[in-house]
Order: C-alpha cells, then structure tokens, then sequence
C-alpha cells in the first residue's frame, strides 16, 4: 500500500518502526534538498553518508559505495524508532550537461536490497519518503511510483509518501 500525506518527511509519525528512505548520489556530495533536511534533523545519517563515501575504495569498510546499494543508519533517539536509509540513486549532480542525474535502475537495486535485509517485511514497520528520486534527481515519479509499488507495496509493506505544504 501507498499512502499518500502532506508533511515533512523527517517527521513520520506512522509505523512503530520507521524507516525514512530518500536518494542521494553517487559522488559523496550532501546539504540540499531532502538530504540537507535529514542532516539537520540527524547529523549521524550525514556523517555516516559521508565516511561511507569516502571509503568508496576501501573493500574492508562494508557494502561498496555506488549507484543502487544502501546504507541504513539507526538513529540514536530510541523513542522514535528511525532508521534512515541512504539509497544511493543520482549518477552526480544535475547541471546542465546532467538535467536527470536519477537512476531508475539503482533505485530499484537499492529498494530490492532494503526489502531483501528484511528491515520492512514486518507490519510494525513503515517506509518513509519524498517523491524519491523526483526533486533534484530529476525524475519522474510516473517511473518511480511503479517500482515502489513493485518493489515494497506489492510485498506488503506499507510506505508513506510525502508531499511538502505548497506555501502561498
């Protein structure tokens, strides 16, 4: 199931367990859009992003660093049960050589990884997220929201898309 709000995604109040899956790239860059919210909110997840990206070429430091793989950062806040999980989706940054930095096939990759750790295959816990993928990323949430429904809804897990609160 997909279920739709409007809110701030660094704020889920659904599930005993949540996990907060936004997408980042693939060169260790991080402050904007939804990443620069979920590193105020939680350094540890933008610490962690960047040791990860850093060590890109260190085997010994654990999943390799690039497009499809994830990294899931428990929160330290025991009260609110969150997990954050890095999907590393954006091939750069966009620019005008690069308009769509998204990758729809690491989305897929990264999601299958996150449903395959079996961190969300339970009913207590509840997926998170922004039109991944759709803002700076440059996608389409027309390819993206079918993955999503493939990937985790069609396996019955429940996840909660955010819409921001369209200012006036």
């Amino acid at each position: 199931m997909i279920e739709y709000v409007t809110g701030d995604v660094t704020k889920p109040i659904i599930g005993k367990q949540k996990v907060i899956v936004h997408v980042c790239n693939d060169i260790g860059a991080w402050g904007a859009g939804v990443s620069g919210a979920i590193g105020r909110r939680w350094p540890e997840a933008e610490k962690s992003y960047r040791r990860w990206a850093s060590s890109k070429d260190n085997p010994n430091v654990g999943p390799k660093f690039k497009l499809g793989r994830i990294q899931l950062v428990r929160m330290d806040r025991s009260d609110e049960n969150i997990t954050v999980c890095n999907l590393i989706g954006q091939h750069g940054l966009r620019s005008k050589k690069n308009p769509a930095p998204v990758r729809y096939d690491a989305i897929r990759e990264g999601l299958q990884e996150l449903f395959s750790r079996g961190q969300v295959d339970n009913e207590d816990t509840v997926v998170h997220m922004p039109r991944i993928g759709c803002g700076l990323a440059g996608g389409s949430w027309d390819m993206i929201e079918p993955i999503i429904r493939e990937v985790l809804s069609d396996n019955e897990v429940h996840v909660v898309v955010y819409d921001l609160e369209q200012r006036r």
